[in-house]
């Protein structure tokens, strides 16, 4: 416990350590930069999906879909799930995540196999 200018005790922070603080933040930047360019490159995307893997217009859209609504609902499971089992692996573990799920995409051979790992 600190002591405030009046005498009271008031509990330490313990929050991040200023020295950590700019990392947090790079992190935090980065991992919101992926899942936004993830999200917005699928439009970029659309002929080579009916091209490659003969997708129909509703695959891309359930591509699409399927990927913001779970990104949408994770949010709040997510911010859950890092105050109860640490925030640090919690992110490490949805990056991780993110990351093996959109390989898994890049490789996919049908569009089935893509809508469910996009979704993931």
């Amino acid at each position: 416990m600190v002591e405030s200018d009046r005498g009271a005790p008031i509990a330490k922070p313990t929050f991040c350590p200023h020295a950590q603080r700019r990392f947090v933040l790079i992190a935090a930047i980065l991992a919101s930069s992926m899942a936004f360019i993830d999200g917005s490159v699928l439009s970029i995307a659309i002929p080579s999906l009916h091209a490659d893997l003969n997708a129909t217009l509703v695959d891309a859209q359930l591509v699409s879909k399927g990927y913001l609504l779970l990104l949408g609902s994770m949010l709040l499971l997510g911010g859950e799930a890092g105050d109860r089992f640490y925030l640090r692996r919690v992110f490490g573990l949805g990056v991780g995540l993110f990351v093996s799920a959109s390989l898994i995409c890049d490789l996919a051979p049908h569009v089935g196999v893509l809508i469910v790992f996009r979704v993931i």
